[in-house]
């Protein structure tokens, strides 16, 4: 077997499993569950019914690259939402199977491990946990960095040491974050370019959240925009984007990536062996959802509609609760053992959140997710306002 599968942690919903192991939920109330971050909102119909209508592609094998009328409409989706030029749907875009997947295996083609030194894979502290697998079972060393409250929740490549940077052959950055929602401003951007330009390491920009917002006067800027703002092209730079969040179609695993076509070439050709080519009945139904905004627009106002009503009765009892610049997640600072305050609020409330403790590791003398709750409204708006009003009622 391969050896780095020993480096491997449970994942956090297995930690959040063992955690609950003998605890006896509340039976007065029903479950609301605000731990995982899968989309419950309604899949609109026009997606749906166009995977129905287009079965019958199920008897042909799909090509790695997907068809080309699939990567005009994520092109033109791109132009709409970032402001950026029109990309070689032949070279830039490629189709994938969620964004998980895809920055998973992009670290098995971009990692090189043939020098003389370990290669180091640099991702945020708390993370998404696919970062630290993908770089171990590609052969590299994680390096974290710690976001808190004191640096605001952003990256700060700054306090890496260069002989860190110096092994850095790729940073995994996602915005908005996971699990802070906070968003990367230009001044950010232009520090990673500028780093990636003197030490030559791989950007892989992770934005699945991206379409979850609270202005629609001002959308979080992506990777890709925030680059050709500054005049600068997209050498070392790859942006993983996903329906699941934008169109509640978490089970359709339809995403994509684009970024520097010389790295898109070469992953393309690793997709190629990996085999995992997106499912024709996927890429038509795929079509229909990028080319579609009314619907997301809609998913961002239940989203606020949330967030607007849950923070300010959260706040009652957490007073540093805050709204996040984006994505799904309140990310609570508790001030008590986050494991305690999550078996507390299973055991007598019959709802689950996520101890921060468990998308972080012990790093630079901390575990900087200790004492959080990662509570993620995915729920109807019904439940999850519900949910807030228990737990504020039963701890004030």
């Amino acid at each position: 077997m391969n050896p780095h599968l020993n480096l491997l942690q449970p994942y956090p919903f297995q930690r959040l499993r063992d955690l609950f192991q003998g605890l006896t939920p509340n039976p007065d109330f029903r479950h609301v569950n605000l731990s995982i971050g899968e989309p419950k909102h309604e899949t609109p119909s026009i997606i749906s019914e166009a995977l129905a209508n287009n079965l019958g592609g199920l008897a042909s094998y799909p090509t790695t690259v997907g068809i080309p009328a699939l990567r005009e409409a994520i092109n033109q989706w791109l132009q709409r939402r970032y402001s950026i030029p029109a990309l070689d749907i032949d070279k830039a875009i490629l189709p994938v199977n969620g964004s998980r997947e895809a920055l998973f295996a992009f670290a098995q083609a971009v990692v090189d491990t043939s020098g003389s030194q370990q290669p180091v894979v640099i991702s945020p502290n708390p993370f998404y946990q696919i970062y630290e697998g993908a770089a171990f079972l590609a052969g590299a060393m994680p390096y974290f960095i710690n976001t808190t409250p004191e640096n605001d929740f952003v990256m700060d490549l700054a306090q890496v040491p260069p002989e860190i940077l110096r092994r850095t052959q790729l940073v995994y950055v996602c915005s908005p974050g996971n699990p802070s929602g906070k968003v990367m401003d230009i001044q950010a951007w232009k520090t990673l370019f500028e780093l990636s330009d003197q030490y030559g390491f791989v950007i892989a920009s992770d934005e699945c959240y991206s379409e979850i917002y609270f202005d629609e006067a001002n959308p979080p800027v992506g990777a890709l925009q925030a680059a050709h703002q500054l005049g600068r092209d997209f050498s070392r730079v790859v942006m993983f984007s996903s329906l699941s969040k934008r169109s509640n179609v978490p089970g359709m695993r339809s995403g994509f990536v684009t970024g520097d076509a010389a790295l898109i070439e070469k992953f393309a050709l690793y997709r190629t062996y990996h085999g995992c080519a997106m499912n024709p009945a996927v890429q038509a139904a795929s079509i229909v959802a990028w080319n579609d905004e009314a619907h997301v627009i809609h998913n961002r106002t239940l989203y606020s509609e949330k967030f607007h009503a849950v923070t300010p009765v959260l706040q009652q009892i957490w007073p540093q609760t805050q709204l996040p610049d984006a994505a799904f997640y309140l990310w609570i600072n508790t001030q008590q053992d986050d494991t305690l305050v999550a078996r507390q609020l299973y055991q007598d409330l019959h709802i689950t959140v996520l101890p921060g403790s468990f998308l972080a590791r012990e790093a630079h003398g901390f575990n900087p997710g200790k004492n959080f709750i990662r509570m993620a409204l995915v729920a109807s708006p019904v439940e999850t306002i519900e949910a807030a009003h228990r737990i504020r009622d039963y701890l004030k």
